[in-house]
Order: structure tokens, then sequence, then C-alpha cells
């Protein structure tokens, strides 16, 4: 049997904004664009926030458009949004992180949070060139790396990576708990894909080395860029007719436990099991299979680790 079908929601999958990739190349307009603008701001995983929502600065209040920190995010209905990555918090601003106010943000806001964060997180990490090791300068309003030693091009990279929820004939799912975690904190399997790896595989590999089961059916759901710092989760249910081998490899994972859908209810009331965050793959396609009752039932303590 595989999971109902309920849709399955991905909060940090929409993308409302209009990348205009055409327009990066565009010096004049980027320039021109950039006064009245609306700019995130983002340092060290934070963004410029007020309570729950993200905050938008005009360009021009931010003083000149610097090529190599502020970055072409695209356009929407004439507007125009950038990233401004700054190095240096200042007192009087407020930063929140995605985690933190991602469940509350707007279609629009989510689309442009991810794609800033991603694109923030790739410039952090990759400062040099990977043939010569030189410093790089930011090109294409933010969207690509120049060595002007070698004049290569570098361009973000995004890991792939799949989840999965595991299935048993009887429609029950099994969970696990990673020794990083809290105690009673239980999530969906997930894992890196490797080089030369199709998803399938990797989904077939990763519940085998984590959780010791074999599958039978394995069924694609959807996909949502999780940027902490670069993924894209590509999201599976699969079916395993082996569930009396399910054990946690006790490397990884520590801990895995089967649940029926009273057995969830049940452990969320005695505060037994905590899920994970809503703005996650993993807590929608658990939402999913749990189906009707699942904003009432499930609703308790959520934990990022």
């Amino acid at each position: 049997m595989m999971a109902s079908n309920k849709p399955l929601k991905l909060p940090l999958a929409a993308a409302e904004v209009d990348r205009s990739a055409h327009l990066r190349s565009d010096e004049a307009y980027i320039k021109s664009a950039w006064p009245n603008a609306s700019v995130l701001q983002f340092m060290s995983e934070k963004f410029v926030s007020h309570s729950i929502q993200l905050t938008f600065a005009k360009g021009a209040s931010l003083g000149e458009y610097d090529s190599q920190s502020d970055y072409f995010l695209g356009v929407k209905d004439g507007e125009n949004f950038f990233l401004r990555h700054i190095s240096n918090q200042t007192s009087e601003l407020e930063f929140k992180s995605l985690r933190e106010i991602g469940s509350y943000l707007s279609p629009r806001d989510i689309g442009l949070a991810v794609h800033a964060q991603g694109l923030a997180n790739w410039h952090s990490k990759h400062p040099r060139c990977s043939l010569c090791g030189g410093p790089t300068a930011v090109v294409l309003a933010g969207a690509v790396r120049r060595c002007p030693a070698d004049q290569s091009e570098h361009y973000p990279r995004t890991d792939g990576a799949i989840i999965v929820l595991i299935k048993d004939d009887k429609d029950q799912v099994l969970l696990g708990r990673q020794k990083v975690w809290p105690k009673h904190r239980f999530s969906t399997f997930a894992g890196f894909v490797e080089p030369g790896e199709s998803f399938e595989h990797c989904v077939i590999r990763e519940v085998r080395e984590e959780a010791g089961v074999e599958l039978t059916k394995i069924n694609y759901l959807g996909s949502q860029p999780w940027p902490f710092p670069a993924s894209l989760m590509i999201a599976f249910e699969a079916v395993t007719n082996t569930p009396e081998l399910a054990r946690a490899d006790g490397d990884e994972i520590e801990e895995i436990r089967w649940f029926s859908r009273e057995d969830m209810k049940a452990a969320i009331a005695d505060k037994s099991l905590i899920l994970p965050l809503e703005i996650s793959v993993a807590r929608q396609m658990i939402k999913a299979w749990y189906g009707d009752g699942a904003e009432k039932d499930l609703v308790g303590a959520e934990s990022w680790r």
C-alpha cells in the first residue's frame, strides 16, 4: 500500500519571483534598479527581520550598489529584489533565521529567502578559484564568480539529497533518531546522493545502511530547496517487505521505531515523540501519511536538532 493521495505540501518550494536571468548581465539595468529595489539583508544564516517577517529595505537607504555583496534575486510585478550580503552586524537590526520564521512567510518571501540564503552561503564558502587557488570576483549580479587570474567561471552548487518515508504492509511508518538529536526527536531517513548514483538507488542504499530493511516500491513525491547550507531535498515514499529486519545502524542512527497513526497520536500527546520543523519535507510527508486530523493531532514540540 502506498501513501494517501493527499498532495504533499512543500513549504520552501514556492517560487513567485521571476529570477530574470537575462538581466544579470545588463550592468546598466542592475545599477539603475538598485535605488528603488526591495532589498533583503543577510548575515551568518540570518535575515534582517521584524518579529516573524522579513524586513525589506530600499536600495537607496543602504547606499550605493556594491557588485561584490549585492545580489540580484529577480522581478515580480515590476518590483526588483536584491540581497545585500553583509559581514558586520549592526546592533539596531533584528536578525532571525529561516528556521525560526519560515513557517510564517508568504510564498513570495519564502521563495526569495531560500534563493538568497542558498546564494549567500555559496559565496561565503567558495571565495577562491578551485583551479589556481586565487581569490575570485562576483560577476553577473551575484550569479557567478570569476577568477581574474585564469578567467575560469564558478557557479553555485546544490547538493542533491534524498529523503524517504518508509512504510510496511500495515501502513505503519518507520522513523529514526540520530545520535546528535534530542531524546524523543524522530524523523524520516535521508542522505546525500553519491557520485554516479540515481535518486532511486540512493534511497535503497541509505535505507539499507541506516535502517536495515529492503524496499519493494519507491514512489517520487516532490522536492524543495533546503539551504542549510545548500541542499535540494528529493522526497520519496517506499514500502518494505522486511519490516522485521529494521534496526538502527548504531553509527548515525541510534534508535528506530515503527508508528501506526494511533501510536503517533499517543506519543505526541505524552511527549515521547518530537517531530521535525513544519517547514521540513519530513514533517510534511508524515502529515500527508497521517491524513485527516494531522493539523490537530500532530501539534506539539518541534525540534530542529
